[in-house]
């Protein structure tokens, strides 16, 4: 993912923010971090090394964002969590690095429940998107413009979700899955899978992103045995994990599809 980056800065650069920014005086910039007309970054808040911040940012509190993240305009990142349990307890939003964090997107930190909001690696959120407290958002994920989620997601790694989508709390998201635009997502999506629709159902595999990712022919023809034994076959989930476990150890990515299902609290979509 390229970050945006302005002229003039270089790596070991000093912090340069903008007369118009507010930056509390607990916060911590690394080098060459810009900050840019009218930002706010409040008390105990770290900034990685070459992140940009940029124009009415928001960085409330206790939050941390990685190295080479790019913060867009009027996105506003570690204010209290959306939840009525909430009572002040000091919680954290952790980003990690090379993050793009487009406009009007919110992050909020997370409750006593787990104490943070965790955003991964090289991840996209788009505008106006809405990470949710408690929540664990993987690496390279891509969440697009307006999707907005309940609190205690897990999205993992490489997942993409579609605009103007709504995760119901406590929803999980397996790797590799992709989630049409416009879909309410009330149940678990399991890895390797393609979900739209409203309700929602599975489409098949991820087959496309798979390839692009450099999952082998070998492996994306295995993952495609289990999924008709799971989801195209007369088995109910149950009966299918079981046929699948009778025939002696699968490969990684198998086995990784059924652990998502078999931990499955909400049910998983079918």
């Amino acid at each position: 993912m390229t970050t945006p980056t302005m002229a003039g800065q270089s790596p070991g650069a000093p912090p340069q923010v903008h007369p118009t920014a507010i930056v509390d005086a607990n916060a911590e910039l690394g080098d060459g971090v810009q900050v840019g007309p009218y930002a706010i970054i409040g008390t105990n808040v770290n900034v990685g090394a070459q992140t940009i911040v940029g124009p009415h940012a928001y960085i409330e509190r206790d939050t941390r964002v990685g190295r080479e993240c790019f913060i867009a305009k009027g996105a506003v990142l570690g204010t209290d969590p959306q939840d009525v349990k909430y009572e002040g307890e000091e919680t954290l939003l952790i980003v990690g690095d090379r993050t793009t964090i487009r406009e009007f997107a919110t992050l909020h930190r997370g409750t006593r429940a787990s104490g943070s909001t965790v955003v991964g690696s090289d991840c996209f959120l788009m505008a106006y998107a809405h990470i949710s407290h408690d929540s664990r958002i993987g690496d390279h994920v891509t969440i697009a413009n307006a999707v907005n989620m309940g609190g205690h997601v897990v999205i993992e790694d490489w997942a993409m979700i579609g605009g103007v989508t709504a995760i119901h709390q406590f929803v999980r998201i397996g790797t590799y899955a992709i989630v049409g635009g416009g879909c309410r997502v009330p149940k678990d999506v399991p890895p390797y899978t393609r979900a739209a629709g409203n309700p929602l159902k599975l489409y098949g595999l991820n087959t496309v992103g798979l390839e692009r990712r450099g999952i082998s022919k070998e492996i994306r023809q295995e993952l495609k045995q289990a999924y008709r034994v799971l989801f195209n076959s007369n088995l109910n989930v149950s009966q299918a994990i079981e046929e699948l476990r009778s025939r002696g150890t699968a490969i990684e990515e198998v086995e990784k599809l059924i652990a998502f299902i078999e931990a499955s609290e909400r049910g998983v979509t079918v």
